[in-house]
Formats: C-alpha cells, sequence, structure tokens
C-alpha cells in the first residue's frame, strides 16, 4: 500500500479519490479503507457483486451492459460509464423500480483508442438535453479515459477539452458537479486541468 500517495491525495482540496479495486481482494480493500480511502471503483459487475460491502462506497466505472444493471442499481453510488441512451433508459427503469436517483457521470471518449468506450465529445450537449427529462437519473458531470502514451502534451490537451465541456455544460445544468479523469500515470495532469475525481488503483495498492 502507497501511504506516501494517498496523503498526498488527500492533501489536495475538493478531491475525491476513487480506489479502483478491480481484481483487489476484499481483505486489501478493508485494508486501504482503514487509510480512510472508503470509495471503490469495480470494473465487472460480477466483481462488483462478490466484494460488495455496504459500509463502503461503491462506483461502477467500467463498461456497463443494460442487462447487469438491475444487479447494481442500491448498491453503487455513482454509474461512471454511462455512454449511451439505451443505458440511461435501462438506469432509469430499474432506479424507478426502486424509487430512487441514481447518480451518473457521462463517459466521453476523449482518446482515438478504438478500443476505447464512451459518447463521442461532439454529442455530450445533445445527449444531457435527451436524457434531461429521465427523473431517476442525476448527471452529476462526466468521465473519461486520456490516451495511454508519454506524450503528455496530448494527455493534457485531452484533459483540457474536457474540462472546457465540463464548464459549459455545467452553466447550463447546476447539479453537475464532478469531473471524473486521471489515473495512476497521469492523475497530476488531471488535477491541474481541473479534475476533482481521480481514479487511482496500481499506484495505491502496490
Amino acid at each position: 500500500m502507497n501511504t506516501r500517495l494517498i496523503e498526498e491525495l488527500k492533501s489536495y482540496k475538493n478531491l475525491q479519490v476513487v480506489a479502483v479495486s478491480k481484481k483487489r481482494t476484499k481483505e486489501q480493500i478493508d485494508e486501504m479503507a482503514k487509510t480512510g480511502l472508503t470509495t471503490f471503483g469495480e470494473n465487472r459487475v460480477q466483481e462488483f457483486l462478490e466484494k460488495y460491502d455496504p459500509a463502503y462506497t461503491w462506483h461502477i466505472i467500467g463498461h456497463l451492459q443494460t442487462n447487469k444493471v438491475k444487479y447494481i442499481i442500491g448498491k453503487v453510488d455513482m454509474i461512471e460509464s454511462l455512454d449511451s441512451e439505451k443505458l440511461a433508459l435501462e438506469i432509469e427503469k430499474q432506479a424507478s423500480k426502486q424509487d430512487l436517483v441514481q447518480k451518473v457521470l457521462v463517459q466521453i471518449k476523449i482518446s482515438n483508442d478504438p478500443l476505447k468506450t464512451g459518447l463521442a465529445y461532439e454529442e455530450a450537449a445533445s445527449f444531457l438535453e435527451k436524457i434531461s427529462t429521465l427523473k431517476h437519473i442525476q448527471v452529476k458531470g462526466f468521465m473519461c479515459v486520456a490516451t495511454h502514451t508519454e506524450d503528455m502534451d496530448l494527455v493534457a490537451k485531452e484533459f483540457e477539452a474536457m474540462h472546457s465541456l465540463y464548464t459549459e455544460m455545467k452553466a447550463i445544468y447546476p447539479q453537475i458537479d464532478t469531473l471524473s479523469m486521471g489515473m495512476s500515470h497521469d492523475y497530476k495532469i488531471a488535477i491541474e486541468h481541473g479534475s476533482n475525481m481521480v481514479r487511482i488503483g496500481t499506484a495505491l495498492f502496490e
């Protein structure tokens, strides 16, 4: 466990840390929680359900299939990977059954990596307008995964573009307050460009 990094992250004001716990054991999660980091991010629904503990706050940060939504509503605080109208409608349907409002982040595909998922940057505004009538979804902001590269100038440009989108949409939708970007290798650049939520796994747990 990287105690130095944990203290560094705690020193940032208004920064929420999501400890990415995929492939980590429940015992490792419990140990991390003792440091004060109690928000965990999981990629796969099945793995999340095996580790789920209501004492902690949970985010789904991986691509979410519509047929898995029913298993996580009421358990996850935030779905960070909303990337289609079909998924939004399923979240709305399942959340309405439990009479709750599910917090979500819209995942934007900011890189050119064909393996990355997310909504096209240019579609963000129209997508938010389209789903704004859904009563059981609350869009809290945006999430992205930058290009995995040694070219930090490119990463910085991608994060800056995301921050511009975030600022623009926040002016229209006052409930938007979260910009989730930055992982183990690029979190410092993300924070410099306005991120207020980082998703860190490898660097924290090792």
